[in-house]
This record gives structure tokens, sequence and C-alpha cells, in this order.
């Protein structure tokens, strides 16, 4: 049985400076590369920013409302690391979520309510950079408030195994089950959403498996071949 912070403690052992996230948008011409320590980095910084910044506890929900985008996989991190429950929760009742980070498209889905719960929106510009325009009252961008959190975190009450990661309609999967088994030790092309129920458990099992993940997003089937072979990695899209 293992936890996030196990398996990411483990794969910072084994391959620390290895390539764990490489993110294409072939629309803006971005490639981020982040090593597993890189990696590691950022999901500290968001976890200071989640937990010690907007007060979230361990057992709390997120929806993590972000398109194909590497921040989508730190986010996803950042929650596990805390404790905190992904969900797909839409906040129309009142199950919705205690914390929501979410991108410029879908920021005025969640604006109108950002009083209600933390509400941290990425632009998604290249380097996470701040937005170009002030964001709506109670919304907090994520490209100021994080690059003041440190590059190491420790949660003072980590999840254990048997912890819910993830929530998606109302179906729970726990720690011990994104990461307790074998895993991918591949590096693979994908086009899927990470902060989908597909998406995360991808993540997670090359986390676990000590793989890599080629994310792109706005490309041709003719160009992700092309990325494929350039990224010596394995297709895995539809």
């Amino acid at each position: 049985m293992s936890s996030f912070p196990e398996t990411l403690a483990r794969a910072l052992r084994t391959n620390p400076g290895g390539p764990f996230v490489t993110f294409y948008d072939e629309a803006s011409g971005e490639r981020q590369e982040l090593s597993t320590t890189t990696y590691a980095n950022w999901v500290a910084k968001a976890s200071g920013l989640l937990l010690d910044v907007h007060g979230l506890e361990r057992g709390d929900s997120i929806r993590i409302d972000l398109p194909t985008h590497w921040l989508a996989t730190v986010f996803l991190g950042a929650a596990w690391n805390t404790g905190l429950v992904v969900t797909d929760s839409d906040g129309s009742d009142s199950s919705g979520p205690d914390a929501v980070v979410c991108g410029p498209e879908t920021l005025p889905v969640w604006a109108d309510d950002a009083a209600k719960r933390p509400t941290l929106a990425c632009s998604l510009l290249p380097f996470g950079v701040r937005f170009a325009d002030p964001l709506p009252q109670g919304v907090h961008d994520v490209g100021i408030e994080v690059w003041g959190q440190p590059d190491a975190f420790t949660p003072w009450d980590p999840p254990a195994a048997d912890d819910a990661a993830t929530s998606w309609a109302g179906v729970e999967t726990s720690h011990a089950d994104l990461f307790g088994g074998g895993g991918k030790a591949v590096r693979l092309v994908s086009t899927v959403p990470s902060a989908s129920p597909a998406g995360a458990e991808l993540l997670a099992s090359l986390l676990a498996g000590g793989g890599s993940l080629v994310l792109v997003t706005n490309a041709t089937d003719e160009r992700l071949s092309v990325l494929a072979e350039s990224e010596r990695a394995q297709p895995n899209w539809s």
C-alpha cells in the first residue's frame, strides 16, 4: 500500500533528474518540461498555496477545472500531497467542492461563487505567469500567489494509503488504489486532461511505475506521431 507523498518520495530517490511531465501546446508553441525534482518543487508550492494560504485541510474536496495542461498535473499532485480529494462536483448543490482551481475558459463558471470557497485561477500562459487583466473580486491569481511559496512542503497531517484521492461521480478511489500497484514504466504521449478520471489514473500510474508523460494539446494526429517519435514515447491517444 502507498500514498502520493510516499510515491513521489520514491520517484525522487530513483530518478530525480529525469523528465516526468513534458507539455506541448501546439497553438502557442509552448514546450514545458518538468523533471521529477521540478515537478516536486511545483507540487510543494501549490501544496503550500492550498493549505497555508487558503486554509484547506486533509479530507476537503477540490475541483481542478483545467484543460490539458501541465499545471493540472501540478494541482493534482498538490491535492494528493495534502490529503485533498479531487472531485468532479460542479458546485450546483450542497455537495459542491471546498475549493476550485480553474482556467480562463471556466473562470466565469466559478467566479460568482468565489466568496463561498477558495477559487484559484490559472492564466495557462507559458511559465505559469499571472493574468494580464485583473480577475473578478474574490478570485486568486495562481500566477501571483504561487511564486511566494517554498520549494519544499511537508504536510503535518499527510494522507494515508486508505484515504480517498479522487471522487468521480461520487465513487471514491483511495491512494492505495491509485499508487499501490506496479504502475507504468514507460514514456507515453497523451492528450487526455490530467484532471479527469482517465488522466488522473494515467498520471498516478506513471509516477508509481517510474514512467513519464508527454502531454499534448491542440495537435493533429500527424503532429502527435511526430512528437511521439521525437520524444521517444509511445502513443496513448485515440
